[in-house]
Formats: structure tokens, sequence, C-alpha cells
């Protein structure tokens, strides 16, 4: 009986200082801090919203570009070797469409709660861990409208795990007291835009780029009324589509067939 105390005491003892020396090793090895995730979209970049312990609001229409912003931020924050996080409250993300966006999939983490009753709490858990630099939550089709209370409850997970939580909502929608960023895709007055890709015909008219206008309309960082414009190409690892300005339909254009979406959920077959 007193041996086996001794060799239950033994190990204890092995244990504790095996993790007294894991702790010096982790102590003196030299550290990389992160205060800012930088995208590499100048635009985006400019405005300095994508502080880690904050919460931002990109609130835009569909295919406003929001989802794209928020994956190019999950790409900065695997690429430092962290994880991140997306909260899928539709159940529309399409993993694969991430990869060009330079998301590292191995480092992403996917929740799809079953109730949007979830989505909050889920994003609560997963902010205040700590163990997440970003996490996205996406509200869109949810019928879940922010309170006060919700976004204080976010506000509080993110500053204590030292994350970044990005939210994105709807202009019908809005979330309460966050900082937020309008996301919209302007379009040339007057001229009929249409993707095409780089090995198509030669252009009809001019080449323009297919902007994405990012307007800070609440913000207790600065810079509100700030509006940057960026590409949407430049969001695309190693891809040059861009938007060319061609005639209107039937009035006498060459007839193309539009080029498929680059990353297009597959539909099922009946």
């Amino acid at each position: 009986m007193a041996r086996s105390v001794v060799v239950e005491q033994t190990g204890r003892q092995a244990t504790l200082q095996r993790l007294r020396d894991d702790i010096r090793r982790v102590q003196a090895a030299p550290r990389h801090y992160v205060f800012e995730l930088r995208t590499g979209i100048a635009g985006l970049d400019e405005l300095g919203l994508c502080r880690l312990g904050t919460v931002v609001e990109l609130c835009g229409d569909a295919s406003s570009g929001r989802t794209s912003l928020a994956l190019k931020t999950l790409a900065a924050a695997t690429a430092q070797r962290r994880l991140g996080a997306y909260v899928d409250g539709p159940g529309e993300l399409y993993p694969p469409a991430a990869v060009p966006l330079g998301v590292e999939l191995e480092r992403l983490l996917i929740v799809r709660p079953q109730a949007p009753g979830q989505l909050v709490w889920s994003a609560v858990q997963l902010a205040r861990s700590g163990a997440f630099a970003c996490v996205v939550v996406d509200l869109t089709h949810t019928g879940v409208r922010l309170t006060l209370a919700d976004s204080q409850k976010l506000g509080d997970a993110a500053r204590v795990g030292g994350c970044l939580l990005l939210l994105l909502t709807t202009p019908q929608a809005p979330g309460c007291g966050l900082a937020r960023v309008l996301v919209s895709t302007p379009a040339p007055s007057g001229r009929h835009l249409r993707v095409v890709e780089p090995a198509a015909d030669p252009p009809l008219d001019e080449v323009v780029a297919d902007a994405v206008a990012l307007e800070v309309v609440r913000s207790r960082q600065g810079g509100f009324g700030r509006t940057v414009v960026t590409s949407r190409a430049a969001l695309c690892v190693g891809r040059s589509a861009v938007w060319r300005r061609c005639p209107a339909p039937g009035r006498g254009a060459r007839a193309r067939p539009p080029s498929p979406a680059s990353f297009e959920r597959p539909k099922k077959k009946n």
C-alpha cells in the first residue's frame, strides 16, 4: 500500500516537472503578436477596423461582396497560422469557394447551429474561447436581429478572447450598437456590365474594375463617413477576371454566352 502511494507521488512530481519545463520552453520561445489582421486589400486595410478584440458589422445586400471580404479576413488569420471560425446561420457557405480567397480549410471551423436562437450563443462561445483569431457570423436569412444586449455580449466575448468578430447582416436587419461598414457594389450608370474571363475574345470596349464600396456608417475607432473602393477581382488568389463595358443587349452587340460563376455551388440532381 505504501509503495503504491510513493509511486503515485513520484508520477505526479514527474508530471509537474514536465509541465514546468514545457512552460519555460514556451515562455522562452520568440513571440509574434498580431494586433490587426492585414487582408492585403488596400481599401479594407485603410479603414483600420480589423483589430483583434473588436466587433465589426459588414452590412450589405446579397452579392455585395461582404462574404468575400469576411473570407479574405479569415484567410489573413489562417496565413498567420491562427484558427478561424465561421458560424453559418443560413447554411449557404460552400467551403471550397473559400480556398481561392486564401483560406486554409484545415484551420477553419464551420459551425451550423440547428436553431437561429443559437447563433449569438455559438459566436460568444467561440470568441470567448481565445482559440480563434477571427470569427465570422452570417445572420443572413435567419430572422435574427441583434439587440443591444446581444451586441454587448459579443463585444465582451471578443475583448476577452482577443479575436476579431465579423457579423454579416443586411440593411433590412442591421445590428444595434456595433461598428458598421456598409458594403455595396456600385456600377457605372448607363452601361451594361457583365463578367468575362481573361481568355475571352478581345474586349468590346475599355476594361473597368468591378468595384466594391466600403462606407463606414458607424465606428468608435474614427473614420465615420469615410468611403473606400476596392476591386472584387483583388479578393481572389490567382484570378484576374474583370468587368468589361459592352453594349446593352438588343443593340447590335455580338452575342456571347455569359461566363459561369467562378465557384458556384453544384446543383442537386433530381
